[in-house]
């Protein structure tokens, strides 16, 4: 038997595991990190902002979990690489990683700048790229480990955000490569796709529309078979469900989490 797979069938319980959630501080990052922690893993909580990361793992451990806060700019490779030692000093090695960080700056095609391109192109796309490379040598060590990046509906094609789109599309190709390549040490690897989800960046998207919030999700529900926009919650959800155990044989699939079918 494979050294990853004996490995990992003596590391049943999450708990004791060790996760880090990137742009953890507010929104979808936030939820996920909350609920990871319910799951009984440990949780660094890292964000751009460390005040808000602070906010979401001090909300952790008032809960009875274990969490720490970083504020790091996931596109310095310097500074991811500076983050996951500090993790590994503090909670131990990670052997789950949730790729969440993300930024808009959206506009149509012919006004967009190439500042506001590669601003979402880094963050998204590079800060995953090198999030998972400071990463992954802690989870092929311990012959276990589960990556879940965050994409978007918007992969598909969306008007005014082709930096988010391509960038969303680009997540879910890295995505099954890495399932290619670090399948083997007992690591999967997985993307969540959400469609509409109420946080503070859709809400920046309905601004950039010029609508209030109750007209942008009355518009946007009319789409959406189960009739309402999604909570941050509900991505954790489906987060959680890749981390676990019972998702060990799943890996480089896209999960479409928007309230229906998605084309």
């Amino acid at each position: 038997m494979p050294q990853s797979h004996h490995r990992e069938s003596h590391d049943r319980e999450p708990r004791g595991r060790v996760a880090v959630v990137t742009g953890a501080g507010r929104g979808i990052g936030a939820a996920t990190a909350r609920r990871l922690a319910r799951d009984g893993l440990a949780v660094a909580v890292v964000d751009l902002d460390a005040g808000e990361a602070r906010r979401t793992a001090d909300a952790i451990t008032a809960d009875g979990g274990r969490a720490t806060a970083l504020g790091a700019d996931v596109t310095d490779a310097e500074l991811v690489e500076a983050a996951v030692a500090r993790i590994t000093g503090e909670l131990g090695a990670p052997t789950v990683l949730v790729n969440n960080a993300g930024i808009i700056r959206d506009d149509l095609l012919f006004r967009m700048s190439e500042a506001d391109w590669d601003a979402v192109v880094g963050v998204h796309l590079k800060g995953a790229f090198l999030m998972t490379r400071a990463v992954q040598k802690h989870m092929v060590e311990a012959g276990f480990g589960r990556i879940v990046n965050l994409s978007s509906t918007s992969a598909l094609g969306n008007r005014g955000q082709a930096n988010y789109a391509a960038a969303k599309a680009g997540v879910q190709g890295f995505t099954k490569t890495l399932a290619i390549e670090l399948g083997r040490f007992g690591v999967t690897a997985n993307a969540v796709a959400p469609g509409l989800v109420a946080t503070d960046m859709t809400r920046a998207t309905a601004r950039r529309l010029g609508m209030s919030w109750d007209d942008f999700v009355a518009r946007s529900v009319e789409d959406i078979p189960v009739g309402r926009p999604g909570a941050p919650e509900d991505i954790a959800n489906a987060v959680s469900f890749f981390v676990g155990e019972a998702a060990g044989y799943v890996s480089g699939q896209v999960l479409y989490v928007a309230g229906g079918p998605t084309v």
